[in-house]
């Protein structure tokens, strides 16, 4: 079965999906019979291109890490999102996908939303690894994608690629979530195992900067909006709960918690940056996202550097810890992967 698939968004990890669509190629075609055709690319800075036959990927990948507009490489042109989508929307392709991959907007989410809504109203299958959707809309566009037949689907959200919420959704029906709490954001782990051994915040943010994990403007990571935003995230879908990062009780960190870092080790605990939420008595989701100092046989107390981790508190499972020892952009690349192999499941022979 054939997908035709546009990218909005060509940035570090909309082009590791596109490499690694070619790099899994004969196993997607041989375990499940799914052939991919990348027929449009729409960025904000480099403008857009689409092609019905196909892009050509490897002219397209070089002209993005080169800087040159991507139509220089292509033999058609669209005019942005809304065009792309729409010409997606009118292929002959038993599959039509959306693969969303803009940066996160903390305000208030869009562009990313309003792209998921465009996808899901054209009868496109909606795929993302931002945050904002689920964080910010989760529940309309849960409905949206519902009353079209079509999925809307962001496993690479939260973790990278480690499941959750296909874990979740296909592993643990009938189950109730009473809470979470965990350790969501790589920079801020590593930045609080490198202070309680020593080392200054400036060198360390620093570290994860040079290796793209933060960004050049950390202030998503250490003031905490990346762990708030992951935090509604996960409340939204595991808990049914209706918040957004704004609603989040946030605190992040910054070169005072050297001190704070140092003294919990000293005493036998670990401090770290822990989100997490709870149902009260009254059926409503309370979450937070701040550091907190933790006895040294907490589980989360031995998540260092760039690991991250997430407890899920369950009425029928009781406490199930998922580790993640390391992220990097290809296992967010995998996520929107594997997305792509479950909109193929659900569409059936």
């Amino acid at each position: 079965m054939r997908a035709d698939i546009v990218l909005i968004g060509f940035g570090s990890v909309g082009r590791r999906f596109a490499r690694l669509l070619e790099e899994r190629d004969a196993v997607l075609r041989r375990d499940h019979d799914l052939e991919h055709r990348i027929v449009g690319v729409a960025t904000h800075r480099h403008g857009a291109a689409f092609a019905a036959s196909g892009l050509d990927m490897p002219a397209m990948l070089r002209a993005r890490d080169e800087g040159r507009p991507l139509a220089e490489s292509a033999p058609g042109l669209s005019s942005g999102v809304g065009d792309s989508i729409a010409r997606l929307a009118a292929s002959s392709a038993p599959l039509r996908v959306v693969v969303e991959t803009t940066p996160l907007a903390i305000t208030d989410g869009q562009p990313a939303i309003g792209h998921i809504e465009a996808a899901l109203d054209a009868g496109c299958d909606a795929i993302t690894a931002n945050k904002g959707p689920a964080a910010f809309a989760y529940r309309r566009l849960r409905d949206l994608a519902d009353r079209a037949d079509r999925s809307f689907l962001f496993e690479g959200a939260v973790m990278d690629g480690v499941p959750i919420f296909n874990l979740v959704r296909d592993t643990m029906p009938a189950i109730a979530f009473r809470g979470f709490r965990g350790i969501v954001n790589s920079t801020t782990n590593h930045i609080l195992s490198a202070l309680e051994d020593g080392e200054g915040f400036a060198p360390a943010l620093a570290r994860m900067q040079a290796e793209g994990i933060a960004e050049a403007d950390a202030s998503l990571d250490v003031d905490g909006w990346d762990a708030a935003a992951k935090t509604a995230a996960l409340a939204n879908v595991l808990m049914d709960a209706n918040l957004t990062p704004h609603d989040i009780d946030r605190t992040g960190i910054g070169p005072e918690a050297a001190s704070a870092a140092r003294g919990a080790r000293d005493a036998g605990r670990r401090l770290r940056l822990i989100a997490s939420a709870a149902r009260g008595p009254d059926g409503r989701v309370s979450a937070s996202v701040r550091p907190e100092a933790l006895e040294g046989d907490d589980l989360l107390a031995q998540v260092r550097g760039k690991a991250n981790a997430l407890i899920l508190h369950t009425d029928l499972l009781g406490d199930v810890a998922i580790h993640q020892l390391g992220g990097n952009l290809t296992m967010t690349a995998y996520a929107l992967l594997s997305d792509l192999i479950t909109v193929r499941r659900r569409a059936g022979d």
